[in-house]
């Protein structure tokens, strides 16, 4: 029999990964062989953890996830993930049950669960879209702060138009970066022809 091999995942940094470490721990999983990340989302595919379980497995081996929803957050990366296990002889254990595509039944199971994890993805979705529309009508979503306040912008642009001072005058001069001198310049129409640090 081949090794286990361990995925965890939460969509935050603030998010704790012991209950999953645990679970993992207690299905077999030595605590090296566990892969994991944090701060990313299951819908998004590109994982530095989730690359190198899928890289550490071997045909033989077991990738062990606590459910699912902590491999991928729809149907199509779900199946994707589980069909390349499946050609390469590797086993997918969800919680401690193995996922069996040759049994109909381990197949609609497995289907079922990607089907509510990209459910549950959606709504969370739409939910923070309604909470964001209710902020913002109320006036509290106001977006980021500019880095410069409006005065400041129109000295930049006064300065620059001067012709005595270079794009890397202004960023030093209002201690901010190349890309939002640029912004403040073509917010004022002034664009980047002849602009030479």
């Amino acid at each position: 029999m081949g090794e286990l091999i361990g995925y965890a995942r939460c969509s935050t940094v603030l998010q704790d990964l012991t209950a999953q470490r645990e679970i993992l721990t207690s299905l077999g999983v030595p605590a090296e062989r566990i892969y994991l990340d944090k701060g990313l989302t299951g819908t998004n595919r590109a994982r530095p953890g989730l690359d190198q379980a899928l890289a550490a497995v071997r045909a033989g081996d077991t990738l062990v996830v606590p459910k699912l929803d902590r491999l991928a957050r729809s149907v199509p990366d779900a199946r994707d993930i589980g069909d390349a296990l499946v050609t390469r002889g590797v086993r997918l254990s969800l919680g401690g049950s193995i996922y069996d595509p040759a049994d109909p039944m381990s197949k609609m199971f497995f289907n079922m669960l990607a089907v509510f994890a990209e459910f549950e993805a959606d709504l969370l979705k739409m939910r923070t879209r309604e909470g964001m529309a209710v902020a913002r009508s109320k006036g509290r979503l106001k977006g980021k702060k500019p880095k410069l306040t409006a005065r400041q912008q129109t000295e930049l642009v006064r300065m620059r138009a001067s012709g005595e001072y270079s794009i890397a005058d202004l960023m030093e001069m209002f201690s901010v970066g190349r890309a939002t001198v640029y912004r403040v310049l073509d917010r004022a129409g002034h664009g980047r022809a002849g602009d030479a640090a």
